[in-house]
């Protein structure tokens, strides 16, 4: 195994942004496919992202604590 390879641990950091974006796309594909009642979707989980940028808590990160999710820094160990 290269050693350039780094373990990234998957904290809440990490996990906010991509379960967002997964919702996102998957509200938007609903929305454009089943009905457009679904961009409703998208917009509760932009609320919660500007609630996590603004005061680092959503609801995601209560159930991700509760999981045993890890908190910390998102970026890249030496």
């Amino acid at each position: 195994m290269p050693t350039s390879v780094r373990h990234r641990e998957w904290t809440i950091d990490r996990v906010v942004p991509l379960l967002a974006a997964t919702m996102v796309l998957l509200g938007t594909v609903l929305a454009a496919t089943v009905s457009p009642w679904w961009l409703i979707l998208p917009a509760l989980v932009s609320v919660n992202l500007l609630l996590y940028g603004v005061v680092g808590w959503c609801p995601a990160t209560l159930i991700m604590t509760r999981l045993g999710v890890p908190s910390g820094c998102a970026g890249p160990r030496a």
